[in-house]
């Protein structure tokens, strides 16, 4: 089985920069910063479609770049890199494509583990053959690799003054990856948990947690989905249905994540400013 990008933060920045800000917070809207003296909202978590863990949007990504910013300051910072390499004699050299969405299309979308019937029933917990392919085409058609490292490096070097990365900073991360193990231990989650064991023991299968199941010997070495695998995936999600595992698992992390926001406000205050001030850079330069 390829590797699937994990949706549990120890990083945020997963899934080729899968990451959506809470509803009413974007940047990408060119929303006008806050001004002196006036309070900021605190983020909060914010729910879709409750049946689709895809929907939900955890406090911490109102802090994060979202995808499109991430995409478009990135496709800024290739334009000016390429224009350099061109300068220095390699006009062959081309950017390295983005990462198709693998193993979900937001953060939270498999960040509990699988939620859709159909999808579980098709693939067990291997992605989709054809996303699968997409992914493995685009990293197939990096050629960064064939270039003259202190040539390229000098060129990143150049774009970095004009548009600097954009990137998930190491407190978001730390806040994103310490809420989601602690929502683990706490009280609610443990108890759904072991709902969940129980109900998968009558259908035949002993595992002590969700995640247990998906990262099964098994499965992760298999290419494709197996006939057990697809049966194991479809009764984990009949039973993490039966007792709202996700939902769940999402209301304890996104309480220890406001927790968390309120002790470093002004830090990540100044951070989200700092994404917006690079996305207004880059859309200057388009």
């Amino acid at each position: 089985m390829k590797p699937i990008p994990k949706l549990a933060l120890p990083t945020l920045a997963v899934a080729g920069g899968i990451l959506v800000a809470v509803a009413g917070t974007s940047l990408a809207q060119g929303e006008s910063a806050p001004r002196a003296g006036t309070a900021v909202p605190a983020a909060k978590a914010f729910v879709g479609d409750p049946r689709d863990p895809a929907t939900w949007k955890l406090p911490v990504e109102s802090y994060a770049p979202t995808k499109a910013q991430t995409r478009m300051v990135s496709a800024t910072r290739d334009e000016r890199i390429n224009a350099c390499m061109d300068r220095k004699g390699f006009p062959e050299w081309t950017p390295a494509p983005d990462l198709p969405d693998l193993g979900g299309t937001t953060l939270t979308d498999w960040r509990y583990g699988i939620h859709d019937a159909e999808e579980a029933h098709a693939y067990g917990y291997h992605p989709a053959p054809e996303a699968q392919k997409a992914y493995d085409d685009a990293l197939a058609r990096d050629q960064s690799g064939n270039t003259d490292r202190d040539v390229l490096g000098s060129c990143v070097h150049e774009a970095d003054g004009g548009v600097p990365r954009l990137a998930v900073s190491p407190l978001v991360n730390r806040i994103g990856g310490y809420s989601y193990q602690m929502a683990r231990e706490t009280p609610e989650v443990q108890k759904v948990f072991e709902q969940w064991s129980e109900c998968m023991k009558t259908e035949g299968y002993t595992y002590a947690q969700p995640m247990d199941a998906a990262e099964d010997p098994r499965f992760i070495t298999s290419d494709k989905a197996t006939e057990l695998e697809k049966d194991t995936a479809v009764a984990d999600v009949a039973c993490r249905d039966k007792f709202h595992v996700e939902k769940t698992w999402f209301d304890a992390e996104a309480s220890i994540q406001e927790q968390e926001i309120s002790k470093s406000r002004p830090e990540l205050e100044e951070e989200r400013a700092d994404i917006k001030a690079t996305v207004a850079k880059a859309r200057s330069l388009e």
